[in-house]
């Protein structure tokens, strides 16, 4: 499938997807959510694909959503946004729930939906000049694209909100310090690092990756006793993968495993 507004190969068991809007700061419109609803689709259908990398063509990430198509709807801007958001967030949970582990790697500008794509990551990469900024409120709008899920669990109710009122920049290094961003990395080395943990990812275990990832999400919302039932189911059905069998016969031949995502 040709997408318009994004780039698209696999290399290295490694899908790779550019937001690719360089002249309107990466912007999210209606284009871009059914692109990014339907690769992410890819990603979790084809067996090749391993690991997921994301990243923003141009000078930043991405700005956010497209306010100047929001405003060209006029009165049918609220039929738009849920026409977006539906694929937008179709979108979000698909890169959050597959298999596959997703890295991304951001530049400059990080805002708004922007902001929901990176902190929805599995693994977080940015240069050292990357600029946050939550942005919606700005406009007068709210968070979406995952956005209000993630952040407070990320980095606690008050600064969320702190952060979503107030719409202020923060730096890549604050990110850090809350948990928010993985690795803080040199501008002209973030790709090569993050191109570089996602072939390291798609070498592993695939399936007891997206198991590990489900469970981790469950557990905001469980018990512990049934969290451990929870584990207990999960680990069985790792434990009935190929790749399981090939680790523990790697532990215990002293050499390195060889993963199949199988």
């Amino acid at each position: 499938m040709k997408f318009k507004t994004l780039l698209f190969d696999v290399r290295d068991h490694v899908a790779h997807i550019t937001l690719n809007r360089p002249d309107s700061a990466n912007s999210i419109n209606e284009e871009m959510g059914k692109d990014l609803m339907y690769a992410s689709l890819r990603c979790d259908e084809d067996p090749d694909i391993r690991a997921v990398l994301i990243s923003g063509a141009g000078k930043i990430f991405s700005g956010g959503g497209d306010l100047k198509a929001f405003f060209s709807k006029g009165d049918r801007l609220s039929y738009h946004v849920k026409e977006i958001t539906t694929y937008f967030h179709a979108a979000m949970s698909r890169l959050t729930r597959m298999d596959a582990p997703v890295v991304a790697a951001v530049h400059g500008a990080v805002a708004g939906a922007g902001m929901s794509i990176a902190i929805a990551c599995d693994i977080l990469v940015a240069a050292e000049t990357t600029r946050f900024t939550v942005a919606y409120t700005r406009a007068g709008l709210v968070p979406d694209g995952s956005s209000t899920y993630f952040l407070p669990r990320i980095v606690g109710l008050k600064r969320a909100l702190e952060l979503t009122l107030t719409n202020r920049l923060f730096s890549a290094q604050e990110a850090l310090q809350w948990g928010l961003v993985t690795r803080v990395v040199p501008d002209n080395e973030l790709l090569s690092q993050a191109r570089a943990i996602a072939v390291q990812l798609a070498a592993g275990p695939t399936r007891a990756y997206g198991i590990s990832k489900r469970l981790l999400h469950r557990g905001w919302t469980e018990t512990l006793e049934t969290q451990m039932e929870n584990e207990s189911q999960a680990i069985a059905e790792s434990a009935r993968t190929k790749d399981a069998r090939e680790g523990i016969t790697a532990f215990l031949e002293k050499r390195s495993p060889r993963y199949k995502g199988e």
